[in-house]
C-alpha cells in the first residue's frame, strides 16, 4: 500500500445506524473494506453492545478486549464509565494514541484497526444498561502517529444511542434502511433529530438536578459538529421493491445514496463466522463511498466559505 496522502475523510467520525436486522453491520464492514482500498487507515469501533462477529466478518482471527475495561468498567458494576443520559460529562482519557494502547484492546491488519466499545452479555445481572458503551462511542478518539484515521462506528440497533447524544460527536451519520416501515420511520426520525440539532434545539435535561450537568448537556448538543445524515437502502430483492422504498423515502425528503441488493452469501458468512465477500456489492459500495467523499468535500468548502464571509462582515462592520 502506498504512503497515505491527504483525502477528504481523514479525521472524520462516521456513525452507522439502523433498526435491528437492517444490515448495518454488514454495510459497516463493506464500507470499511472499500475505504481501505482507497488508501484510508480505517478504525472500526464496534459500539453494538449485543451483536458479535465483526472481527470474523473482517477476516480477523480474534476479537480485541472491550475498551470498557480500559476505561475502568461500567458504573453499574462499580466502574468509572457512566451513562451519558445520567452524566453527560466527557469520558476521561478518551483521546487515545493507537501506538500507546495496550495490544489486547485492538486488532489490526493492513490498515484496518478494530476496537470494541463493550458488550453487556458478560456484565451479569443488574448491569444490563448499555449507556456506558454509548459514552465510549460518543467520546473515544483514536489517533495515530502514522497519520490521520477515518473512524467508522457501528452503533447498537435502533434509535437509542442517537437519543443518548452519541450522535453529537459525529461528522456524518449513515442510516441503513431495509424494506420495512419501521426502517423508513427510523430514517425520518434521524433526519428530524439532526435538523433540530442544527437549529440549536436543546436536549431534554429535566432529569438532571445539577445545573452544571445541564450546561454540559446543552453545550454538547449546541456545539455538535455533525454535517448531515446519509441514507442507504439495503436488502432489496427486486427493482419494484427499490422503487417503492425510494418513493416512500422521497415523500419524507430523503434521497438515498445507493441501493444494496440482497445477497444470500452474507447471511451464510454471519452464520458460519466467515469473512464477508463483497464481490456482488463492491460497485455499489464504491459509489456510496464516492458520494460520501463528495459530501465531505462540499461541507468543508461551505464551512471555509462561511468563515470567509464572517471575516469580511467583521471587517466591514469594524
Amino acid at each position: 500500500m502506498n504512503k497515505l496522502i491527504e483525502k477528504p475523510l481523514f479525521g472524520t467520525r462516521i456513525g452507522i445506524f439502523g433498526k435491528g436486522g437492517s444490515g448495518k453491520s454488514t454495510f459497516t464492514v463493506l464500507l470499511t473494506m472499500v475505504l481501505r482500498e482507497r488508501g484510508y487507515h480505517v478504525c472500526l469501533l464496534d459500539a453494538d453492545s449485543t451483536n458479535i462477529g465483526l472481527a470474523k466478518a473482517l477476516g480477523f482471527e480474534k476479537s480485541p478486549m472491550p475498551m470498557l475495561g480500559y476505561f475502568g468498567g461500567m458504573v453499574f458494576s462499580g466502574g468509572d464509565v457512566t451513562c451519558p443520559v445520567d452524566d453527560p460529562t466527557p469520558l476521561t482519557g478518551a483521546d487515545v494514541l493507537l501506538e500507546t494502547l495496550p495490544e489486547q484492546y485492538f486488532v489490526q491488519e493492513d490498515g484496518i484497526t478494530l476496537l470494541i466499545a463493550g458488550k453487556i452479555g458478560d456484565q451479569g445481572p443488574g448491569a444490563g444498561c448499555d449507556g456506558p458503551v454509548s459514552k465510549i462511542a460518543r467520546d473515544l478518539r483514536i489517533h495515530s502517529g502514522a497519520g490521520q484515521i477515518v473512524t467508522l462506528i457501528d452503533f447498537k440497533a435502533g434509535f437509542e444511542d442517537s437519543a443518548r447524544g452519541a450522535i453529537t460527536s459525529l461528522d456524518w451519520a449513515f442510516v441503513v434502511v431495509d424494506p420495512t416501515l419501521a426502517a423508513i420511520e427510523m430514517a425520518n426520525d434521524m433526519q428530524n433529530m439532526v435538523s433540530r440539532m442544527k437549529a440549536l434545539e436543546l436536549p431534554a435535561t429535566m432529569h438532571l438536578e445539577n445545573a452544571e450537568l445541564v450546561a454540559i448537556a446543552n453545550r454538547m448538543f449546541t456545539e455538535a459538529k455533525i454535517k448531515g445524515v446519509l441514507f442507504v437502502i439495503n436488502k432489496i430483492r427486486d427493482p419494484e421493491m427499490e422503487m417503492y422504498l425510494r418513493k416512500e423515502l422521497l415523500m419524507r425528503g430523503i434521497e438515498p445514496l445507493g441501493t444494496i441488493f440482497e445477497d444470500p452469501s452474507v447471511s451464510i458468512a454471519w452464520l458460519k463466522g466467515y469473512p464477508l465477500d463483497m464481490k456482488r456489492t463492491k460497485r455499489e459500495i464504491q459509489k456510496i463511498a464516492t458520494a460520501l467523499e463528495s459530501a465531505e468535500a462540499l461541507a468543508v468548502d461551505l464551512e471555509v466559505s462561511t468563515r470567509g464571509n464572517e471575516s469580511v462582515n467583521k471587517v466591514m462592520g469594524s
